[in-house]
């Protein structure tokens, strides 16, 4: 499932980056901090992927 906005596929980036290894755990923030310990690194790279350009920000909270 690909990310709704910017902001949904930049936390699944960070929170992908400490999954790895890559980012230390306590820098991530937020809903990056949630995703990280509920999601798997293959639901985190799916979110992750694909073009930024197009989606809003934010995602509305219908």
């Amino acid at each position: 499932m690909p990310a709704k906005s910017k902001s949904q596929q930049m936390a699944a980036g960070a929170a992908l980056a400490a999954k790895r290894g890559e980012k230390k755990k306590s820098e991530l923030q937020g809903a990056s901090k949630e995703m990280e310990k509920s999601m798997t690194q293959t639901e985190l790279k799916e979110l992750a992927t694909g073009k930024r350009k197009g989606k809003p920000e934010h995602s509305s909270k219908d």
